[in-house]
């Protein structure tokens, strides 16, 4: 079988932080909070009144108004991205087979707006008003579909939906194809955009979001003692996926190669995670074993890390499993979640492109808003300010409701 060493070479993002790679980025590297107040609804139903809104998107500088009123905002936040990570891989696709390039790319929720928009005019105006657009305006599918589309390839086109683990699972997913041979590029990522009454409602009556209300900056404060819920974001992360020998023949920057991919499933609850941390443990010692990376090897972990009282307690039960409590407390973790809020099915792209960043940089991003350490968090989650470190080896942690977990081990590259 034919197994191709996988390399980064292209990344791009639209976060609450900024609108494309390198102004998200430097807002990590500076710690700036991208949370704010409410305002895509009315909060006033809700307990929790912050949320981690993109900012500065404008559509209409990136698609014609037809094609406007034919996406979901998730959609369009993936097309935009992957534009983004093309360009800035150099790669020029008129020059290579589409049939070699291909898309992995999901979300967790998919096009919830729309939904509850047309299920509305359903109601109020009669079937014949609903538009002909509302599938596959909703489809979580059609961000790779359109990302298709837009750039002309034909090759692999996927989609998954694992809740909160969807980013990770479709960057490992991607690396597996071109692993096999079967693609030579793959872009990999996850978008969302469901900041609805309906969706925030849902998070709100599950009690799972933040309502540290009177400072909205601050309100994600992951491993803090004082964290009481997730602020809800959106956003996308997509990186161009490349085998090795394809990247090196047509001279491409190589920002890290990925080395490891592990799966597993809590099978526990349906929200909670597993309190022993077994699930999540077992996924990141899965990606050391497939990467040849031992514990002390790891630089980095871009932790889950969520501002949840119960997933930040197991996430680092889990960390000291995987790695043994003596490395575990020296390894340097951060959850950048605490500046992005949680961006669901897009936090692993976006998670994962830090990840690449932090290497090529020797930059490690705070978990900022930290101020009251939590006796059962009790590892270096670099508190409130980036670190210059020798980034060689990095984790990217990804826990989803369902009991989904994904890990993502990058190395950097050397030939």
């Amino acid at each position: 079988m034919t197994s191709n060493r996988v390399v980064v070479t292209g990344v791009g993002m639209i976060t609450p932080v900024g609108i494309n790679a390198e102004s998200t980025w430097q807002g990590f590297v500076q710690g700036r909070s991208g949370l704010g107040p409410l305002t895509q609804i009315d909060p006033s139903p809700f307990h929790s009144k912050v949320a981690g809104e993109v900012k500065g998107f404008d559509p209409a500088a990136h698609f014609k108004p037809k094609d406007i009123r034919k996406t979901d905002r998730f959609v369009q936040f993936a097309v935009v991205a992957s534009q983004e990570a093309q360009k800035d891989a150099g790669l020029d696709i008129s020059k290579e087979d589409p049939y070699r390039i291909g898309v992995l790319v999901g979300s967790g929720i998919g096009g919830l707006r729309v939904i509850e928009e047309q299920h509305k005019i359903l109601l109020e105006k009669g079937a014949d008003r609903v538009s002909p657009f509302l599938i596959p305006m909703l489809i979580v599918n059609m961000a790779p579909g359109q990302i298709s589309i837009s750039l002309g390839i034909k090759g692999p086109n996927v989609c998954c939906a694992t809740a909160c683990a969807t980013g990770s699972n479709a960057i490992g997913d991607a690396f597996r194809i071109i692993h096999r041979g079967e693609a030579d590029l793959m872009f990999a990522g996850g978008t969302e955009s469901c900041i609805t009454p309906l969706g925030f409602g849902g998070f709100d009556a599950m009690k799972a979001l933040s309502t540290h209300n009177a400072d909205p900056a601050t309100s994600s404060r992951p491993f803090d003692a004082t964290r009481n819920g997730f602020v809800m974001g959106e956003g996308c992360g997509v990186m161009l996926l490349e085998s090795l020998d394809h990247a090196l023949k047509r001279n491409a920057k190589i920002y890290a190669e990925i080395v490891g991919y592990g799966m597993t499933s809590d099978a526990s609850h349906i929200t909670a995670p597993d309190p022993s941390g077994e699930g999540a443990a077992r996924c990141m010692i899965l990606a050391m074993k497939d990467g040849n990376i031992r514990p002390e090897d790891v630089d980095y972990i871009n932790a889950h890390g969520t501002s949840t009282p119960l997933n930040d307690k197991v996430e680092t039960i889990a960390i000291k499993k995987a790695l043994g409590e003596a490395i575990a407390r020296k390894v340097k973790i951060s959850s950048t979640k605490s500046m992005t809020g949680h961006l669901l099915g897009a936090a692993g792209g976006v998670e994962g492109v830090a990840c690449v960043l932090a290497i090529r940089d020797g930059i490690i991003p705070p978990t900022i808003n930290y101020k009251k350490p939590d006796p059962e968090c009790d590892l270096d989650y670099t508190p409130n300010e980036a670190v210059k470190y020798p980034v060689k080896v990095t984790l990217s942690n990804s826990l989803g409701f369902g009991g989904h977990n994904a890990c993502i081990a990058f190395r950097a590259f050397q030939d």
